[in-house]
């Protein structure tokens, strides 16, 4: 997440992460609505060319729910552009934050 958002801010774009927030019940994030319980970890956005990129953030070896799965593939119908990122990416992520 860290190196993700460096890079991001480097090449100029802005950036909002929800933390999750630790409960008697567990960690919990407060959101509603249908796309609330897979919403991606990053939001990222750049006025000067006009792009939105919503990334999920995965350990190596680590899969997407069902609901963030669904969450992407929404997104990305509506027009967005959606990943799931993970270390072994990062020749990919350098790239589409270029």
């Amino acid at each position: 997440m860290q190196q993700v958002c460096e890079l991001a801010e480097i090449r100029g774009w802005v950036w909002v992460h929800f933390r999750p927030a630790k409960t008697e019940h567990g960690w919990r994030t407060p959101v509603s609505g249908p796309l609330g319980k897979g919403w991606p970890d990053l939001m990222l956005a750049r006025t000067r060319d006009r792009r939105i990129i919503f990334a999920e953030l995965k350990r190596d070896g680590q899969t997407a729910s069902v609901e963030q799965d669904v969450v992407l593939a929404v997104l990305e119908a509506a027009g967005a552009m959606a990943y799931i990122w993970r270390p072994r990416d990062w020749a990919v992520i350098e790239a589409t934050l270029r």
